[in-house]
């Protein structure tokens, strides 16, 4: 089979999740592979795409092989399914599959950003891997990539893919109508955002916005900043924190952005998400390494669309600023009332600033978290502003720290354990799990007046 291998990392031959490739091509040899290192070369294939549209053409198998990075794959990846969509590849009813190498954060995420692209470009797709870093260097990682690699050679035998999503309608596209600003303004809230000139629709809930809202609000359009490129994947930022890209966008990131009292972002929704360069600046925030530097800082999104019907792009807005400790203060879409919706927004944001709300992390926030509080214990020895971050705000939070709650867990599973005891106990076991909330009612109704 003639299978062709998309290289997302920029890092291109030296690519650890390209090492796994590597492997399969030792370990499979009756096929025909190749590989495009569109990562590292996407610059090239922004300027000419004769070379990759004939191998996509020539391809039965597509793999895209990528790093995870911020909740999906690399901009450079990003980028180019863009450029194929661009040209026109006809790719449809090829098999295409996926293998990342990540530390598992997010990338649930990143798999379905890629499915849902492939898919679109009517590409028949098989469920990929999703691998550790480490993987390839133990056994057990070795043969569940050699058993991936069957189940995909299955799959194409038999027929047998991933189901498509139903293509939704395009949206109404309700517009925002103008608004009288409202009076004398405090506060700094940043707009972020990647509007185009014919984006109108979008500038339209901008301005609306800038208009409610009760605080200063400013914009920042990410298509007028010089980028240079994507984030290398270098690690040349984690002792220093600063980019070894010329031109001072940590400086940029942080004067201009990370000063705010409150961010919002503003993008129409491409190919199920933000577009590349929105992307592209979200990986370049990796100057920051794994510190959460904005949390307390409310958010906001102001998003043209189909959002309600983007799953996956719902659970990166969620995830983004759970993992990171800002309130979500609201979506506001243009899919309904566009106004009403943009109105609550800007109240909302205004309020969480005024009383510097925040709220404590749900599922998406606490298992990222528990990823990177692993991850950077492991290599602080290489990402020293990251373990220095961690260690001066709490986030070593380690159960095995709390030795007296696993002290009365083992007597409360001794007690539990006996049956005279249990029996004995009855209901006081319930009565004396709830001591200590009956003590915090109490508090709360004397410092109510509800109790003297």
């Amino acid at each position: 089979m003639r299978i062709l291998v998309l290289n997302g990392s920029p890092k291109g031959k030296n690519s650890i999740t390209l090492q796994t490739i590597e492997y399969l091509k030792i370990r499979f040899p009756q096929h025909e592979w190749e590989t495009l290192h569109v990562g590292q070369l996407i610059a090239l294939y922004e300027k000419d795409f004769t070379k990759a549209r004939a191998a996509l053409d020539r391809a039965e198998l597509i793999i895209f092989s990528y790093p995870v990075y911020t909740f999906i794959a690399p901009y450079q990846l990003h980028r180019f399914v863009e450029l194929m969509k661009e040209h026109r590849v006809d790719v449809s009813g090829k098999w295409a599959s996926q293998l990342s190498t990540s530390k598992h954060f997010y990338d649930v995420t990143a798999h379905r950003y890629v499915m849902e692209n492939a898919q679109d470009m009517g590409m028949k797709f098989v469920r990929g891997l999703s691998a550790d870093m480490d993987d390839l260097t133990t056994k057990k990682g070795r043969e569940e990539a050699e058993a991936f690699f069957r189940y995909l050679m299955f799959s194409v035998e038999s027929g047998s893919c991933e189901p498509s999503l139903p293509v939704q309608p395009a949206p109404a596209h309700v517009p925002a109508t103008q608004a009288e600003s409202t009076g004398e303004k405090t506060g700094d809230v940043v707009i972020l955002t990647d509007v185009r000139p014919e984006d109108t629709q979008l500038q339209g809930m901008i301005d609306r916005f800038r208009a409610v809202c009760p605080k200063k609000t400013r914009v920042i359009n990410l298509r007028e900043y010089p980028f240079k490129g994507g984030c290398l994947g270098c690690f040349g930022c984690a002792k220093s924190g600063k980019c070894v890209y010329p031109g001072g966008f940590d400086e940029f990131l942080r004067n201009d952005i990370q000063k705010a009292e409150a961010e919002v972002h503003a993008f129409s929704i491409s190919d199920h998400g933000m577009s590349a360069v929105f992307k592209c600046y979200s990986d370049r925030q990796f100057c920051n390494g794994h510190r959460t530097v904005r949390m307390g800082a409310p958010i906001g999104y102001i998003v043209s669309g189909n959002y309600k019907y983007e799953e996956n792009l719902r659970m990166i807005v969620e995830g983004r600023a759970e993992v990171g400790g800002n309130f979500l203060c609201g979506v506001a879409t243009d899919e309904d009332n566009t106004d009403a919706a943009i109105d609550r927004l800007a109240k909302t944001l205004a309020w969480a600033m005024d009383h510097k709300h925040t709220q404590p992390k749900n599922f998406l926030g606490v298992g990222g978290m528990r990823i990177f509080r692993d991850l950077i214990w492991l290599m602080q020895g290489l990402m020293k502003e990251d373990h220095r971050f961690f260690k001066k705000h709490g986030q070593y939070d380690f159960p095995q720290k709390q030795r007296g709650r696993m002290m009365a867990m083992y007597l409360v599973g001794f007690l539990m354990g006996n049956e005279k005891l249990k029996k004995k106990a009855g209901s006081k076991m319930t009565e004396g799990m709830l001591m200590p909330y009956a003590k915090v009612l109490k508090q709360a109704r004397k410092e109510s007046g509800l109790e003297q």
